[in-house]
């Protein structure tokens, strides 16, 4: 994915004109000053100072000026002296320009060229300490080993280079310090470092001879106050996605291997030329039976021409060898050997049935005795209808004593992969690559080198060996799932070196490998830090906290707002095998990260530490391989976090779910942060998450005494994509413990909480209005538990994809009533995709194997065999899903499987106000929406929330019903004569006004709450309450039909106390509620208005009594209350009077409550249900009428988008081609056709169907069918097809001709002229113009009871590869938004 050249100023490396130009003190050649001043000179210069810790055998401190200091010896010099030093001046100027390579001009940009530096070869001396200071400025021009390396004063080191990229260099090292004005450069943005430069940080944890420097520890670059850190590599390529799909193995096919001993007779392999499946496997035992010599013979006169036959002899095969089987092989296969094959000869054969010698690579090998025979080798090389290279190997060998023969069909060697972005120039041979994961398993991602490619376009690499997993290259259903390829090598490499094991304190009981590496410190008030294209190789180190390969450690302000004028970046970084983290930022602000990649990591990756960090800027970076680490609880799995237990309270230990099990790709813990086109391809836990700290933590506790993290509006973001992830895509939810283990809490310090709840507004200020935070074109697939699970308000989620997760997504309220005011969740223009097309590979750590999908072939599952997928799951609410598109949701006879779904196990609230409308239903669809069932994962499905399960069907766009609920099948209490049963959902829809009825209890411990409406007195509905069974307190909250009268009976005593507060009652809204009591009862009623943000009550109102139920019902707006003694229930009405504004749960009012206070001596259980009914019994009626069903197709529902793609910026043309056999007709499938975005084009008659688009436009330029591959036909294809066109071409019944249209299709792009014998199907994706053609080109066939189906391909338009002019006024709202991130306008 090309991108912009990041910052567009830099440091320039001005040379002076003379070498004599004055300069002021601590003047660094190339330097850019911050707009603050730097750190101030010292005149005169220090002595040389103390070393970090004990002083090695040997120092060398450089300070060419001290002569110059000495000015009381000034008079002594003359003339004689001031020339020679002029001459020196001027020879060593000369020597510096001739040590520079013939023809190789000085370049100002270049750090390298400046005229000042003086060459340095400090040669390998590792017990030297050496510093650098005032006056020395050095180019390193040979590789060296040192102690230690100090910068500071002044002092500058510089790496050399060359035009040729040959002057590599190594510096060996246990640190590098740079410090008061000391620089360190190796290239800079506008002359990159061309040859190859290593940095290898030395030394064990253990070490005595090495202690640690304060601060810094061991193994190390650290830049403090006044350094300099320039590293720029050569500029390549970060990452890009594959755009066509690689099969496990390389083939489709999946590949053949076989050996066997005493396989006696001729072993024979048939192999299909154009798509390396092997077609038959047969021995023929030629050594003992002619009739199997027959057998052969008769073989390979049936095979037809160019199909791929491999023979391999194992133990003998001559003696019954006939005379015309041997000539069969030679005049089919061009055999040389055969006729004069020997008793127990080795011999192996590959070749191609009518090719000839020239098709044919055998070979033979004598016989001498059982321990050394020779093997014989045969293999040749062949390519794939796809334009897949493979290899058929036969080999024929005696071996210790046993005849060996074996096959193999294979890649090995021969994968190419097609990318997004013309890496040609920069991944270069040598080069290391990885291939993220395309499943469940993040341990699909795959390690490659590159090998040779001389036929390969700019976009296209080969791999050594092959791939063990299928990698997805394109869109499947209507979602990006192309796997993300990233460069490992770059040409700065910095690495720590390694022991072999594990040793000492680094968390050995965890790990095998040594995870104590190198690391790389940025500290406070430096002069200039970026860092651009670098390698990072076992960097970090586990068990030390703040060892991270690239950590900015307090940093403050590293941009303009800090006073730099060249604000600080990481750009193009290759952070891999890491034992600590990736990138850390810590209480530093305004950095940009951008192109970076993290792979196989211990710990958080991308990591915000502290709470405080804000305005740093995250753009196409990519972390995959995301491990668990030990450091924080966050970043342990269960055993560590349950093992280490020296920072919780005595005798405590911890419990994984809910303290650790968090480690993420992207653990952000400031929502005032911007994430721009990254992707997190893979974690235990979570890619992105985003917790919030309620206090500033770690070493910047007591900076900022209160963060406001929940209260802080969301950066910008914009087209991220999760996938591969366990736990969950994005997570936005929870907080860290911000106190240490103590008794009363003996939880870890940082450990996970459960108190924050993400609710921005403007200016972290709760009472200032809120502020949505926008999660814009998320990429969300392949998560094992949840798409994406985020709690809070306001949030809205547009322009997103989600696929193949446990759970799509899942919205949490910001918390529940009455501690939230209401807010709103809003998800729109949305896909969901249950099952899709990417079947995944059995393996790679994949625990899951099944039966699923629309086809319903075995797949990769989430989670377990069983589990229900739903794509949107209700939680609480209120959320509003609108315009969104669901599709691929199929249940199977093992699990429940629905586009909307609601919460396992739910004991929290429900609100009627989750609003769906607008929704679109592919017709790939089982169940639209599922209430759950008692069962595995559902349990009893009688929780509370279970109970409540409810949303309101806006538009009738999910049930055909305008404006009405639906809720479970057994809850009455929503229900009326009218509403219609939806068996398969258990579920019920009615028409009708609902809302909740927040019930809260005092006194009374253990209690369930049995609600009865009147008109279905025989069907309570029974809540057990919110709050744990024991607790002297609980909650209760029903939804009710409005304008209905209710019961309320109890298991128990009745409590003391009762609060009955109106929740999402609109003005007006009324139900009437008679709650059971023992008949000694006196009662005090009051109303009030509670106002949460204050915590005061208002409008306080007495209730009064009447003196019958008729009486009471006659003045419904009085505060009055009626006590039928004999039924034992006070009845009361509960009216809102006052309206509600936008989301919030109560009237703009406050809170309308009604409490209960009870006096009573009795102790009964008080269940009234026996005396209250018939006698309050009603006859069930609706309050508004049930709508007629709309069978009309739903108009403007769905989301405009087709395609969800992480390039946003391309358009897609979707495709489908249906071709018929002869087969599928007889068994009534009618329906052949080819469609191009939702337009369908039939093909009615026997024949072929061509349809041609622009591939610049997307529009359909032309449409013919043919009944049969005629001149008329065969002219068409040579001629008639526009250039620069999108060629579809789909096949029904028996096609006239289909051999004879084998070459024509090579001229749309198909590898090679494909073998259409007996081939009764055909599907085509091709193009017409261009001399590449383009990795998307498709070519499916059918025969026998192999049908086609379906096929789907969505196709990338307006490409200037295709030859389409770019748009003249084009943005990327990546690139802009970029722009306005940084400030960089």
């Amino acid at each position: 994915m090309p991108t912009s050249d990041g910052p567009s100023r830099f440091p320039v490396f001005v040379a002076p004109p003379h070498n004599t130009h004055p300069r002021c003190p601590g003047y660094v050649p190339g330097r850019v000053a911050p707009v603050r001043s730097p750190p101030p000179a010292k005149a005169p210069p220090p002595p040389p100072i103390k070393p970090h810790g004990p002083r090695p055998e040997q120092q060398t401190t450089f300070n060419c000026s001290e002569e110059n200091q000495r000015r009381g010896l000034a008079q002594r010099k003359n003339t004689i002296i001031c020339c020679g030093v002029s001459a020196g001046a001027f020879l060593l100027t000369l020597i510096l320009v001739f040590s520079l390579k013939s023809g190789q001009e000085l370049d100002e940009n270049c750090p390298d060229h400046d005229l000042s530096l003086s060459s340095w070869k400090p040669g390998h001396q590792p017990d030297k300490a050496v510093f650098v200071r005032r006056g020395n400025l050095f180019r390193l021009d040979a590789s060296a080993t040192l102690h230690s390396l100090i910068i500071q004063s002044g002092g500058r080191v510089v790496f050399a280079d060359n035009a040729e990229g040959t002057k590599n260099i190594t510096l060996r090292t246990h640190h590098i310090l740079i410090e008061d004005g000391g620089a360190f450069h190796i290239g800079s943005p506008k002359c990159r470092y061309r040859s190859r430069a290593t940095i290898a940080l030395m030394g064990r944890s253990d070490s005595k001879a090495v202690p640690d420097v304060r601060g810094l520890g061991r193994k190390f670059i650290a830049v403090k106050r006044g350094g300099t850190l320039e590293l720029h590599g050569t500029e390549r390529l970060s990452w890009s996605f594959l755009t066509r799909s690689i099969p496990a193995s390389g083939l489709a096919s999946g590949g053949h291997v076989f050996q066997k001993n005493f396989s006696r007779g001729i072993n024979l392999r048939v192999v299909d030329q154009d798509t390396a499946a092997v077609l038959l496997s047969e021995r023929y035992d030629t050594h003992d039976s002619r009739n199997d010599s027959r057998r052969l013979t008769q073989l390979l006169r049936s095979l037809p021409a160019g199909r791929i036959v491999t023979l391999a002899v194992g133990d003998s095969a001559v003696k019954s060898l006939l005379e015309e089987t041997k000539k069969a092989i030679e005049e089919i296969l061009g055999s040389r050997f055969v006729h004069d094959l020997k008793y127990r000869q080795a011999w192996a054969l590959v070749s191609v049935v009518g090719g000839g010698n020239a098709s044919c690579s055998e070979d033979v090998r004598e016989h001498e005795n059982h321990d050394t025979g020779g093997r014989a080798v045969a293999r040749r090389n062949f390519t794939t209808v796809d334009g897949v290279g493979f290899s058929v190997t036969a080999y024929s060998e005696w071996t210790t004593g046993f005849p060996v023969s074996g096959f193999q069909v294979d890649a090995v060697d021969q994968v190419v992969l097609n990318l997004q972005d013309e890496v040609q120039q920069t991944w270069k041979p040598g080069d290391e690559i990885v291939v993220a994961s395309t499943d469940y398993s993040m341990h699909q991602a795959e390690e490659f080198t590159l090998l040779p490619c001389p036929h390969c376009t700019s976009r296209q690499v080969r791999i050594q060996g092959k791939p063990q997993y299928n990698h997805v290259g394109e869109i499947i259903d209507g979602v990006d799932m192309r796997a993300e390829v990233a460069l490992l090598s770059r040409n700065i490499l910095i690495y720590g070196e390694m022991e072999s094991s594990c040793y000492g304190n680094n968390m050995c009981q965890f790990f095998s490998h040594d995870t104590y590496g190198g690391h790389i410190k940025i500290l406070s008030n430096f002069t200039s830090v970026h860092l651009s294209h670098v390698e990072l190789k076992n960097m970090g180190q586990q068990g030390v906290l703040g060892s991270y390969p690239v950590h900015f450690h307090m940093c403050g302000d590293v941009d303009q707002k800090g006073g730099y004028q060249e604000p600080a970046y990481v750009d193009g970084l290759s952070i891999h095998h890491s034992f600590s983290r990736c990138l850390t930022v810590h209480a530093t602000n305004g950095l940009l990260v951008k192109d970076t990649v993290g792979y196989d990591t211990l710990g958080h990756c991308f990591f915000l530490e502290d709470g405080i960090e804000q305005r740093n800027t995250f753009y196409h970076n990519l972390g995959l391989l995301t491990r668990p680490g030990t450091l924080l609880p966050t970043d342990r799995n269960e055993t560590m976090c349950t093992s280490l237990k020296d920072k919780v309270h005595k005798g405590y230990t911890p419990s994984p779910s809910t303290e650790c099990k968090a480690v993420s790709t992207f653990w952000i813990a400031n929502p005032n942060n911007n994430f721009i086109s990254n992707a997190a391809a893979g974690s235990q836990d979570a890619g992105i998450w985003f917790v919030f700290h309620s206090s500033s933590t770690g070493d910047s506790h007591g900076l900022v005494p209160e963060t406001k993290a929940e209260l802080t509006p969301l950066g910008i973001f914009y087209n991220n994509r999760v996938h591969s992830n366990f736990k969950a895509g994005l997570f936005i939810d929870k907080g860290v413990k911000t106190t240490n283990a103590s008794a009363a809490d003996p939880r870890e310090y940082l450990c996970l909480d459960n108190s924050a709840r993400f609710r921005p507004h403007q200016d972290a200020d709760p009472s200032r209005p809120r502020v949505a935070a926008v999660i814009d074109t998320l990429i969300s697939f392949k998560n094992n538990d949840l798409g994406a699970w985020i709690r809070g308000g306001d949030i809205v989620i547009q322009n997103s994809g989600f696929a193949d997760n446990g759970v799509g997504l899942s919205f949490a309220s910001d918390g529940s009533y009455p501690k939230d005011e209401g807010s709103s969740q809003e998800v729109t223009q949305s896909l969901f995709v249950g099952e899709s097309r990417n079947r995944g590979t059995n393996g790679g750590q994949n625990k899951y194997w099944g039966v699923g999908g629309v086809d319903g072939k075995t797949r990769t599952l989430p989670r377990n065999r069983t589990f229900p997928i739903r794509g949107f799951q209700i939680y609480d609410g209120p959320v509003r899903l609108t315009q969104s598109t669901f599709r691929g949701f199929i249940p199977t006879p093992e699990r429940y499987t629905s586009a909307v779904g609601f919460n396992l196990k739910n004991t929290w609230q429900l609100t009627p106000r989750n609003n769906l409308s607008q929704l679109s239903f592919h017709s790939t669809m089982g169940l639209r929406a599922f209430f759950g069932r008692p069962g595995q994962w559902f349990e009893e499905n009688d929780l509370d929330g279970d109970k409540n399960s409810i949303f309101h069907d806006v538009d009738g766009s999910v049930t055909g019903y305008r404006d009405t609920y639906v809720g479970r099948a057994d809850n009455y209490l929503i229900q009326h004569p009218s509403c219609v049963k939806m068996a398969e959902w258990n579920g019920v829809t009615c028409s009708g006004r609902y809302s909740q009825v927040y019930v809260q209890t005092q006194g009374a411990s253990s209690l369930s709450l049995s609600i009865s409406r009147d008109e279905y007195p025989a069907a309570p509905l029974v809540l057990r309450g919110i709050n744990s069974q024991g607790a002297q307190s609980q909650q209760y909250q029903p939804i009710l039909m409005m304008s209905k009268s209710y019961t309320l009976h109890w298991s128990g005593p009745a409590p003391r106390e009762v609060v009955l507060s109106l929740i999402n009652f609109d003005k007006d809204d009324w139900v009437l509620v008679g709650l059971c009591y023992p008949s000694d009862t006196t009662f005090q009623i009051i109303a009030d208005i509670n106002n949460r943000q204050s915590n005061t009550f208002d409008d306080i109102t007495d209730y009064g009594t009447v003196s019958s139920l008729v009486q009471l019902e006659n003045k419904p707006m009085d505060r009055k209350y009626f006590f039928d003694k004999t039924s034992g229930l006070l009845w009361l009405y509960l009216r809102a009077r006052h309206g509600r504004d936008g989301h919030s749960y109560c009237s703009v009012k406050g809170c309308e409550r009604v409490k209960v206070t009870a006096t009573t001596s009795s102790k009964q259980t008080c269940n009234c249900t026996a005396k209250a009914y018939p006698k309050y019994a009603k006859t069930p009626s609706a309050v508004v009428p049930m709508p007629a069903l709309n069978k009309q197709p739903c108009k403007d529902c769905g989301a405009q988008q087709l395609v969800f793609s992480s390039e946003p910026w391309t358009s897609y043309l979707q495709t489908q081609v249906k071709s018929l056999s002869v087969k599928e007709e007889q068994r009534k499938d009618a329906a052949s056709f080819i469609t191009v975005n939702g337009v369908t084009m039939s093909l009615s008659q026997p024949g072929f169907l061509i349809v041609s688009v622009d591939a610049c436009s997307g529009k359909v330029s032309k449409k013919t069918s043919f009944a049969k591959v005629d001149a008329k036909m065969e002219q068409y294809l040579k001629t008639g097809i526009p250039k620069r066109s999108i060629v579809l071409l789909a096949t029904r019944g028996q096609s006239e001709g289909l051999v004879g249209l084998a070459p024509y299709l090579v001229s749309l792009g198909v590898a090679k002229a494909a073998d259409l014998t007996n081939k009764e199907s055909l599907a085509l994706w091709g193009f017409q113009g261009g001399s590449s053609p383009p990795s998307w080109v498709s070519l499916q066939v059918g025969h026998g009871d192999d049908f086609l189906g379906l096929q789907e391909r969505y196709v990338p338009l307006a490409l200037e590869e295709y030859g389409c002019l770019p748009p003249a006024t084009q943005t990327r709202k990546d690139l802009e938004l970029l722009k306005k991130a940084t400030g960089r306008q």
